[in-house]
């Protein structure tokens, strides 16, 4: 079975090469989120400490330098080198874990530390993911309707780095981990039977996940009324509300959310957007929302012109994540979704967040740039 290519050309022929290069408006865009983040992170702390705006002029700056190396490198050669970088993600997943090394805040340990800079591994976890399913896939792609080989091993490829995050506990990443491993899966031609079975399975182990932890069970049940738990569970949310009210169409303006100072605690990291519309109003959030959706069907067209079915996959596992990243926070911000404390693409405040999009872009660019040159050859090498 061959992978579900969205109505990909012929791969030995991927499409024309003219007309506006999808990758370009890409970069816009995310220069135009990035931009937003350093306003919204200035205006959201300038009360508290210039520290959180330089932490995240660095993590931009880091973000950048990852994505020029990632443009630069020779993804088909990595290959060669993808079980060591498979082997160094769950080793440094597990290192947090230890105590001493791990950090922990408010109950989970996510983070290494050196000095005051922090940086958590799991961020590394969703793109290393991506990375060595795309090869895997790619390498076993005419074996896909095969029990083993096209859903038993990728399956615990995705719970090996799935599991250790479970544990730190990270509910939020653990899930977008496993359905970015599952859709591609999907992309790749697994049976139809198997990805129904693994997501109900999913599922379920969540599900008893989080019956069994209270306060994760709390924050599910009470967003269902958010007015009527706004003292416990759904704070936060309920104070958002109060942010876009106050924002209107065009925002109390820069500086001048009073959310962020008196009621909505860590306002730049989770919450950012209620930030953004609070005080530039609903013209600024619409835009957003157009800015991460412009991105997203771009990066739907640069995927109809892959050369073969590895790139294919690791620019499609790329795009999800920064799809479904996106989608949680701003569900939550508006109460669509339970709390969860997952980062705004580009936006949110954070050096991990701000590195893995750097990874991100590089990858897009790495693959614009081979795809138009034609140099990447149509199918897989041997990398077995």
């Amino acid at each position: 079975m061959t992978a579900r290519y969205l109505d990909l050309p012929n791969p030995s022929n991927p499409g024309p090469r003219t007309g506006l290069n999808p990758v370009a408006v890409m970069l816009v865009c995310a220069a135009a989120l990035c931009t937003l983040g350093l306003i919204a992170v200035f205006s959201a702390t300038a009360y508290k400490s210039s520290g959180f705006f330089w932490k995240q002029v660095l993590g931009l700056g880091l973000g950048v330098c990852a994505a020029w190396t990632i443009a630069r490198l020779d993804l088909e050669l990595c290959r060669r080198y993808i079980w060591l970088i498979a082997v160094g993600v769950v080793g440094l997943l597990l290192l947090v874990a230890i105590p001493h090394i791990g950090i922990s805040v408010n109950g989970s340990r996510r983070w290494l530390g050196f000095g005051p800079i922090r940086f958590q591994v799991s961020e590394l976890a969703k793109i290393g993911i991506v990375f060595v399913l795309a090869h895997y896939l790619a390498l076993n792609q005419s074996m896909m309707e095969n029990l083993k080989r096209g859903f038993i091993l990728p399956l615990f490829i995705i719970g090996g780095i799935a599991g250790p995050i479970m544990l730190q506990p990270d509910f939020g990443t653990t899930a977008l981990v496993s359905a970015v491993g599952v859709a591609l899966l999907f992309l790749a031609g697994a049976r139809w039977r198997y990805i129904v079975t693994s997501v109900t399975g999913i599922v379920v182990l969540f599900a008893v996940a989080v019956a069994l932890n209270p306060n994760r069970l709390t924050r599910l049940t009470a967003f269902l009324d958010v007015e009527g738990n706004k003292q416990a569970g759904t704070y936060q949310v309920y104070q958002s509300f109060l942010g876009f009210a106050a924002g209107g169409l065009t925002g109390a303006g820069l500086g001048q959310g009073r959310q962020q100072v008196y009621f909505l605690p860590e306002a730049h990291t989770d919450f950012i957007f209620a930030v953004v519309g609070e005080e530039l109003g609903l013209v600024v959030t619409l835009a957003t929302v157009l800015t991460f959706l412009l991105f997203f069907v771009c990066g739907v067209l640069h995927l109809r012109r892959a050369p073969n079915q590895f790139q294919f996959l690791l620019v499609a596992g790329a795009l999800l994540i920064v799809a479904l990243q996106a989608i949680v926070n701003l569900g939550v911000v508006v109460g669509r979704l339970p709390t969860k404390g997952m980062s705004l693409p580009f936006v949110s405040a954070g050096m991990s967040n701000l590195v893995l999009m750097g990874i991100i872009v590089g990858l897009l660019i790495n693959t614009s740039r081979a795809w138009l040159r034609d140099d990447v050859l149509p199918g897989s090498r041997d990398f077995s």
